[in-house]
């Protein structure tokens, strides 16, 4: 019986002790723990649509016609890959560097929208006449950004292949046309 308390207790110690040695790594540094997706793969997939997106004719075509920096919405991203993969933070990547460029800008989301909503509905009633935002003042978007997110697994002995396929869309909303599409592909051989 003591056998078994002390088990437990060892056990409870070990698990709330923590991390041990913990070490600060820069930002953009290259740690690939596990193989699996991770925020390189991100920050390199990303960079590479951002560069092709503002550079492509579609794009620089819709700003011309618009004469000014056309407004995108973020649409549907799809994991349809073989592990979990956060694609908000990619997302936010291709987001913030594309906004940060000025050569397009982003509108709120369906979810931050009706918060925003929400927002202006208590201002209404509760803020001074000069400070109060309007209904019916939104921007539209001329753009909505979609894609997906695939992968491939390739097994042998002790050797992984494991293939990232991201494709993006960017879909102009008054004519459904497809006026840019994104395609980077990211291989990692997993040895054991």
């Amino acid at each position: 019986m003591r056998s078994r308390v002390f088990a437990c207790f060892l056990l409870l110690a070990t698990a709330c002790a923590g991390p041990g040695k913990v070490t600060r790594l820069d930002a953009n540094s290259v740690v690939d723990l596990s193989g699996k997706w991770n925020d390189t793969d991100s920050r390199l997939v990303s960079s590479e649509m951002i560069a092709d997106l503002l550079g492509s004719a579609g794009f620089l075509e819709l700003g011309n016609r618009l004469n000014r920096a056309p407004a995108i919405i973020v649409g549907t991203v799809v994991n349809k890959s073989h592990e979990h993969i956060d694609v908000a933070t990619f997302t936010r990547d291709i987001e913030r560097a594309i906004t940060n460029s000025g050569k397009a800008r982003f509108v709120a989301s369906r979810s931050e929208r009706g918060e925003l909503r929400r927002e202006r509905a208590d201002q209404m009633t509760n803020a001074s006449d000069d400070t109060k935002k309007d209904f019916g003042q939104e921007r539209g978007a001329d753009l909505m950004l979609k894609g997906e997110i695939n992968s491939t697994v390739d097994e042998s002995q002790k050797r992984t292949l494991v293939v990232y396929q991201v494709g993006m869309f960017l879909i102009d909303l008054e004519t459904n046309d497809k006026t840019w599409i994104g395609d980077k592909t990211i291989k990692k051989v997993l040895e054991q």
